[in-house]
């Protein structure tokens, strides 16, 4: 987890982690949104030939960043596959992998778009929504929080920053007072810019601040400065 940045959002301490996880310590939970597990077997249907590495990348990855903060529940904030039948399409092996983590910590896998069901193989519950103290978790920002507090995927925030001469650009985390949007941790899964339409009137630009994930470590910037 980042010894450099957390988030506080309704007085609960996020700590964000470069794989784009974030861990709860209040909660012993760690979030993860956007898997897209069997991403390249989706595409490869239609046509479109990518290496079939993606699931394998993401589970390594997952073991790891799990195995490293040891929390009591992990929750999936959606998108887990990248299409209803990605359960079907997976290995013996991954799917060896991912019941070794739901048999070790409690798990609930939150429904996306790309996922409308929860697995039905791999352990765990399925929700549509759920509450973690104040907090409300769940796939797709809501348009009006109505005095809640959200934390969501879906987006795939990234950000750019022009600096020193150079623009750079990565995935990002991106918070204000009442929401966080995180990242997606899939391997295959790319940003979209947090100054796309697709953000508008989800954030307050004014106070937002978006963490950047960089090779070794968060970089933290205030939304009102990025391009």
């Amino acid at each position: 987890m980042s010894k450099q940045h957390h988030i506080m959002l309704a007085g609960v301490k996020l700590l964000p982690d470069l794989s784009g996880a974030i861990y709860l310590p209040d909660y012993q939970t760690m979030i993860i949104s956007d898997l897209h597990l069997e991403q390249g077997s989706s595409l490869a249907r239609r046509g479109i030939h990518i290496p079939p590495f993606d699931t394998a990348v993401t589970l390594t990855l997952l073991e790891t960043v799990v195995a490293e903060a040891a929390p009591k529940r992990l929750i999936f904030l959606g998108d887990s596959f990248h299409d209803s039948a990605g359960e079907d399409r997976l290995s013996e092996e991954s799917t060896e992998r991912l019941r070794s983590i739901t048999t070790c910590y409690e798990t609930l896998w939150i429904i996306g778009n790309h996922d409308p069901l929860p697995p039905e193989k791999l352990g765990g519950q399925g929700a549509a929504q759920i509450a973690l103290g104040p907090l409300t978790l769940r796939h797709e920002p809501a348009q009006r929080l109505d005095g809640t507090v959200e934390i969501a995927g879906h987006l795939h925030p990234g950000c750019g920053l022009s600096q020193r001469g150079r623009r750079i650009y990565g995935k990002c985390f991106v918070s204000d007072e009442t929401r966080l949007i995180m990242p997606a941790f899939g391997a295959y899964t790319g940003g979209l810019s947090i100054m796309s339409d697709a953000f508008s009137g989800l954030l307050d630009r004014k106070t937002a601040q978006a963490y950047m994930i960089g090779r070794a470590a968060l970089h933290k910037f205030p939304m009102s400065r990025l391009s």
